[in-house]
């Protein structure tokens, strides 16, 4: 238990925060080209959240979520400035949706706010992204019900349960080194730690004590069955370092040293999705690769390789 304690509370050290605040909000307008970029303040009982937007290139009506990890930032979402996503998606014919903040939220609809370190308001990500984004969005021409959402790690997780209740909004859905089985014994008490290193945040205060219905609502592996004739990618790599790997520094070895845990762990849940998956006869692409750690080199190579499914679940070519 130790060990999987520790994996889980590692999993912050992959990502960083900063904050930035809030302009006002003002009505949908396109300010760029199709293909353009273009940063949105969003409406949300939240308050106004950013929103960095790539248009789709000829004004197509798809788009893609792309969700944050769990020490997601409050300035940029780390699909924007870790990888290529934006090129890779450029020429074609979807919206980039990459929603920013939501440190340690799992993108889901809280109870309260945290108490541990007196959160303001109360995270509300699941109506954000499935009816207040969309809602907004529809004013640029942004069909709601033909969408997907993807993510790492906490987003990967979050991205599958999300499509799994939301069965009008998305077409396809895809988990990259996603924890797939929250329920799994340890997982709730390691989340919990993870939780409080990533910003301090009170898990009680998100889905209520252990044995509250809310944690199986939120386990991918529960909501499986919701599943069937959604387009599914589920990738992971195996713990061992790559060709994107060579630390060099003190910190590089160490920081490796907790990815190589954390995608081992990540692994071993996405097989037992594999296996969960497979009794229920709902076809899934799933990609193990042969080395990979925790980290976003291996989470934009493997949106690349997920694009060609991404854009014909979509009809976005």
């Amino acid at each position: 238990m130790s060990v999987l304690v520790a994996l889980v509370f590692a999993i912050t050290a992959v990502f960083a925060g900063t904050a930035a605040a809030a302009p006002g909000h003002s009505t949908p307008a396109r300010a760029v080209p199709w293909g353009g970029y273009q940063e949105l303040w969003v409406p949300s009982s939240m308050g106004n959240i950013k929103v960095q937007v790539q248009w789709a290139s000829r004004g197509g009506t798809a788009a893609l979520y792309l969700l944050d990890g769990l020490r997601a930032r409050d300035d940029r979402n780390a699909w924007s400035f870790e990888t290529n996503a934006m090129d890779q998606f450029r020429g074609d014919n979807l919206t980039l949706v990459m929603p920013v903040g939501g440190e340690s939220s799992f993108y889901s609809d809280w109870y309260n706010p945290s108490n541990f370190n007196n959160q303001h308001i109360t995270y509300k990500w699941e109506t954000f992204l499935t009816r207040e984004l969309p809602d907004f969005l529809a004013g640029f021409g942004v069909d709601r019900s033909i969408s997907g959402i993807m993510g790492p790690s906490m987003g990967g997780t979050a991205a599958m349960t999300l499509a799994a209740h939301h069965r009008d909004q998305f077409r396809f859905a895809g988990s990259l080194s996603g924890y797939l089985n929250t329920s799994a014994p340890g997982m709730r008490e390691a989340i919990r730690i993870a939780m409080l290193d990533a910003g301090g945040y009170n898990s009680d205060a998100m889905w209520g004590f252990p044995w509250d219905p809310a944690w199986l609502r939120n386990d991918p592996f529960v909501s499986a069955p919701q599943m069937q004739g959604m387009s599914l990618y589920v990738a992971s790599g195996n713990g061992l370092p790559g060709h994107f790997d060579h630390p060099s520094a003190p910190i590089d070895y160490w920081n490796t040293a907790m990815g190589m845990g954390l995608e081992f762990l990540s692994m071993v849940q996405t097989r037992a999705y594999q296996i969960r998956m497979a009794s229920l006869g709902i076809p899934v692409t799933f990609q193990f690769n042969g080395s990979g750690i925790h980290s976003w080199p291996y989470w934009s190579a493997e949106l690349w390789k997920a694009r060609p499914q991404i854009l014909n679940a979509l009809n976005a070519w």
